[in-house]
């Protein structure tokens, strides 16, 4: 009987062995008839790619990534397809087998999903659904508004974002706007305001050309901006500037005439019932003096008003102070002019703008001296990116402002400074 337990144990275990190998025999024959993949990923402009994702589509398990210099090694079956994708560019599939294991991988740059990635601290680029902080990306042609100045057009464009423009004056009308409140830090409420990761003044985004601009990024709370410190407490303002691409040289050239007005003005009492309503006043105060008004006064000013015959408009003048000083709209003009292109190499963009402001001052005829508010503009840009090597680029971002101004010298949009 103990002889039989043996034999049934014994037994009961080379089963186990044989079932083992069997089921494990495919796993060591599909490893040993693996296909060793190798390649290179690059852009269309001959910049090599990081972080590529290489996966395949029958087998999820199998995937690697581009190291820096956007090399990748990857093992598995001949016949499979290779599916690489990357953030901004559009997938690419390739098929693997033994005449076709050394790749080298274009990747396309992707204009569909523009909206799904949004601009980080320095420049990194992420899909949107994967951000955790509170992040904001404004559209540049959301951002074209009938006046020269950027700041004004931030208003309404962005969820937390209070702005208040304190003058309409030309070239004194930036808009003072904060994003996360104010700070204890001196009492700044500013954000950090970074054009192509150089960190700049308010005036300087003001006088920003929208067609300059690729990318515009609003990092709100405290994960977005934690890179930058106390500089970022207020939020940070991320502009990037357009590039060349490769291709043709391409000109733009946009020119534009507009007129903005208020959508309401005061409504000021005219001289007749200035006058009605300062006797009235005067009497309530004190019965017993008389009236600062007289009758005749008041309809002989009547009779100005109304351009009847024998009238006195100096003597009994009837002035409408607002029409006489200011017009009823003012006008504006922008002109931009852009030529972008370049080749494997090199690529350039290169971009000259003219702008200017009329105020809303009146200028009298008989009046010997001028004056009209004027503010004038221009604005040059040269952005130029160099493939030094295959993982080396050069990048280049000249740019001027000029000014040009003509009316009340003030430092806060008034005319009593």
């Amino acid at each position: 009987m103990k002889k039989k337990r043996e034999c049934i144990g014994h037994t009961r275990h080379v089963l186990i062995f044989l079932l083992l190998t069997w089921f494990t025999y495919p796993v060591f024959a599909q490893q040993g008839n693996g296909l060793t993949v190798t390649g290179l990923v690059s852009d269309s402009t001959g910049n090599v790619l990081s972080g590529v994702t290489v996966s395949a589509l029958t087998n999820r398990q199998a995937r690697t990534q581009t190291d820096e210099n956007g090399r990748f090694i990857i093992v598995v079956n001949s016949g499979t397809v290779l599916q690489f994708s990357s953030v901004g560019f559009e997938e690419r599939q390739v098929t693997v087998n033994e005449s076709n294991r050394e790749l080298h991988v274009v990747m396309a740059f992707s204009t569909a999903t523009v909206d799904e990635v949004v601009v980080t601290a320095f420049s990194q680029r992420q899909r949107r659904e994967a951000l955790v902080g509170s992040v904001t990306s404004v559209k540049p042609g959301d951002l074209k508004i009938p006046a020269s100045n950027l700041t004004n057009a931030l208003a309404g464009q962005i969820a937390g974002v209070i702005g208040f423009q304190r003058s309409g004056q030309p070239g004194q009308d930036n808009s003072q706007f904060f994003i996360r409140g104010v700070t204890t830090f001196g009492y700044r409420q500013e954000p950090l305001i970074l054009i192509d990761n150089v960190e700049l003044t308010t005036s300087d985004l003001a006088r920003l050309n929208v067609d300059d601009i690729e990318s515009f990024v609003i990092l709100k709370d405290a994960s977005a901006t934690a890179l930058y410190g106390a500089r970022g407490a207020n939020g940070v303002i991320l502009v990037s500037t357009k590039e060349g691409k490769e291709g043709k040289a391409k000109i733009n050239f946009r020119s534009e005439l507009s007129s903005s007005q208020s959508t309401q003005t005061l409504q000021l009492a005219d001289p007749i019932e200035y006058m009605h309503l300062y006797n009235e006043a005067s009497l309530t105060r004190d019965p017993e003096l008389p009236l600062p008004f007289t009758p005749t006064k008041i309809r002989n000013t009547q009779a100005t008003l109304d351009g009847a015959p024998g009238s006195n408009p100096y003597v009994f003048p009837a002035v409408d102070w607002l029409d006489l000083l200011f017009k009823k709209r003012a006008m504006t003009q922008r002109n931009n002019l852009s030529v972008s292109g370049g080749g494997s190499v090199a690529r350039y963009y290169i971009a000259g703008s003219y702008n200017q402001d009329f105020g809303v001052l009146k200028t009298d005829p008989r009046n010997n001296g001028d004056n009209q508010l004027n503010f004038k503009n221009y604005q040059l840009r040269s952005n130029v990116n160099v493939n030094l090597t295959t993982t080396t680029e050069l990048i280049v971002r000249l740019s001027g402002n000029f000014s040009e101004y003509r009316g009340p010298i003030t430092t806060d949009g008034s005319f009593a400074s």
